[in-house]
């Protein structure tokens, strides 16, 4: 897909890179800032594109130069990355050398059998219409999204593999792995010559699933650094359902939260949780985000927005003192795994 050439008012910051901090993805050489910015909701047809466009741009003059997508990011899918890539054709082009683009491949977009999974078919061709969407000829990263138990796994990395080596990814990435087949796939890369760049797993407070399974003490010995989601437990990591569920929150309408997990329970251990971050003088979610990224081996964690403050003030959650051992002490206490899910 091919956007043209448009007029723009855009001129990026140029404190940009004096705002935030960059980290080392694992053994390579790529730097990714510390938070990285995901396509994941809001960014389809039923959000403004202006207001889209507002918050990727506001977004990189931040400093955010990790830009977070999938085929299957929408409603409907593709048109998180077509919205993306209106915005880099009109306002970002002169800047795509400064910018991490990444997609993913393999969850289902369809019922067409070449519509998901983890075959050479799937993922190169979709690879083909991300690049079209995006209006680029490659992008930083490629992902296979989830794991496809029904395809041999080498021929999954072999795919992955294959973009690096036409020139249409420069680095791979996968998600939702568990650390055993992490493991295998970070060997056959390594022997495919194209290391593993990342793994992007869900990570917060109420979701320790990666402390627990060993993925983070697999990322160091392998030497793939880890781009968190979720680091806000879809919002329940935030002051927003201390007392009730408010209109137009997105556990009304959004098929990831269910409102039947904010309980009494969850609302007593989140307002624990509040008192230490107000205590800090900072929200629940700065809270949220600094202690995900407290951890050498989280690289960045993955934030949206749905307005510039939004933004902003998650950002903000870098400009304070480091957690103390006490502080972690009642996180631990309180931030129990599964708090708020069906865990």
């Amino acid at each position: 897909m091919s956007y043209g050439t448009f007029e723009t008012t855009y001129a990026a910051a140029e404190d940009r890179y004096t705002k935030i901090g960059y980290r080392r993805s694992g053994h390579s050489g790529l730097d990714l800032p510390a938070f990285s910015f995901g396509l994941w909701q809001k960014f389809g047809t039923d959000y403004p594109f202006e207001t889209q466009r507002e918050i990727i741009l506001h977004a990189f003059d931040l400093g955010i130069t990790h830009f977070d997508n999938a085929d299957r990011y929408g409603p409907p899918h593709r048109a998180a990355q077509q919205n993306f890539g209106r915005v880099l054709a009109k306002d970002l082009a002169p800047y795509r050398d400064e910018l991490v683009l990444s997609t993913k491949a393999g969850n289902d977009i369809g019922p067409s059998p070449y519509l998901k999974g983890g075959s050479r078919k799937s993922l190169l061709r979709s690879l083909e219409h991300s690049l079209r969407d995006l209006g680029t000829d490659y992008v930083d990263i490629f992902y296979h999204h989830r794991p496809d138990p029904s395809t041999p796994l080498e021929e999954t990395v072999g795919a992955l593999a294959s973009a690096v080596q036409q020139g249409k990814a420069l680095y791979i990435g996968i998600s939702n792995y568990l650390p055993e087949q992490t493991h295998q796939i970070a060997e056959l890369l390594r022997a495919a010559g194209v290391p593993l760049l990342i793994h992007q797993p869900r990570y917060s407070i109420f979701d320790r699933g990666i402390e627990q399974n060993g993925l983070l003490q697999l990322a160091d010995d392998d030497g793939f650094g880890l781009v968190v989601y979720s680091p806000l437990a879809q919002g329940l990591l935030t002051n927003k359902y201390l007392e009730s569920i408010p209109d137009g929150a997105r556990a009304l309408n959004s098929t990831f939260l269910d409102p039947s997990v904010i309980t009494d329970t969850y609302r007593q251990r989140t307002a624990e949780l509040n008192k230490l971050a107000e205590a800090r003088g900072q929200s629940l979610a700065q809270l949220a985000l600094q202690w995900v990224l407290r951890r050498s081996t989280v690289t960045s964690a993955l934030i949206g927005a749905s307005s510039t403050w939004q933004l902003d003030h998650n950002v903000k959650a870098l400009d304070f003192p480091e957690l103390t051992a006490d502080e972690l002490a009642i996180i631990d206490e309180h931030g129990i795994h599964g708090t708020g899910s069906n865990l």
